[in-house]
């Protein structure tokens, strides 16, 4: 991620901490028991998969589980780093990794829980490729989503992107351009309210599910699951993955109850890793 990417997410951002659900070292309503732990989460639909197993699971696994919410994609690694959190769940490997890569954190993936499938939504157009000549496309501004977000578009063919790039993918690399789009780089945060002021935009999972958007009804163009490397991850500190709160927590995250809570809950519109 660009550190001014980070820098401006961060600021904008910094209400998120005051939007806690149940804020670490606060009563989670687990009943107190067993050993606490302290996850952070955006809150759909990481929060409310958390909410699920702290309300009917972690008890009977002897967790005492608390979950702090934030609203964007910064503070929760921030926190786990510093050691406020335990572990969080809301981002993907390839987020992790650049994450680590541009603020020096030292964060490793436990397990993958779900896939969010990134879209695009539309006010007035019911197909991708029936975007107007010249129209504005935002995308998540942070370099992986971003990158992720060009190769969507480009596997419909609305751009075509250099050979090679992957979810490295900048609006520099694209090579073909037939409907003269504008590509706009835009905090996810942002996006679904940016839809009034733009002809499309590539949206978050779960900033579409905040802003009462159905991926798997409202996006004119969704992601597909097979070979998607975006599944979303319990991630904790480097030394602390084996940590047995944690390894019950990922135990318990990818069981056939929360499977049964994803595909019951989000009707596919978010869909289960395989449940262990």
């Amino acid at each position: 991620m660009r550190t001014s990417v980070i820098a401006a997410a961060a600021g904008t951002l910094a209400l998120a901490l005051g939007l806690t659900a149940c804020g670490a070292g606060s009563d989670s309503g687990s009943g107190g028991s067993g050993d606490k732990l302290v996850v952070g989460a955006t809150p759909t639909p990481a929060g409310e998969v958390l909410a699920y197993v702290q309300k009917n699971l972690a008890k009977k696994a002897g967790l005492d589980l608390q979950i702090t919410e934030f609203t964007d994609y910064v503070t929760p690694n921030t926190a786990l780093q510093e050691g406020s959190l335990d572990a969080n769940l809301y981002q993907h490997t390839p987020y992790l990794t650049d994450f680590n890569k541009s603020k020096k954190t030292d964060l490793v993936p436990v397990t993958e829980v779900y896939l969010p499938p990134m879209g695009v939504y539309a006010k007035k157009t019911k197909d991708v490729a029936d975007l107007p000549a010249g129209a504005t496309v935002g995308v998540p501004s942070d370099t992986t989503n971003e990158g992720r977000a060009l190769q969507l578009l480009a596997a419909k063919g609305v751009i075509g992107l250099k050979k090679g790039v992957g979810g490295t993918a900048t609006p520099e690399d694209i090579t073909s351009n037939p409907k003269k789009l504008t590509v706009k780089p835009i905090d996810p945060a942002q996006l679904p309210r940016s839809l009034d002021d733009l002809d499309a935009a590539v949206i978050n999972n779960n900033y579409a599910l905040d802003a009462g958007l159905s991926p798997k009804k409202d996006a004119i163009l969704l992601e597909s699951a097979k070979g998607n490397p975006y599944n979303n991850i319990l991630a904790a500190k480097k030394g602390d993955e084996d940590d047995p709160r944690i390894k019950k927590l990922a135990k318990l995250l990818t069981s056939p109850e929360v499977k049964k809570f994803i595909e019951d809950t989000y009707k596919g519109s978010v869909l289960p890793v395989a449940a262990g």
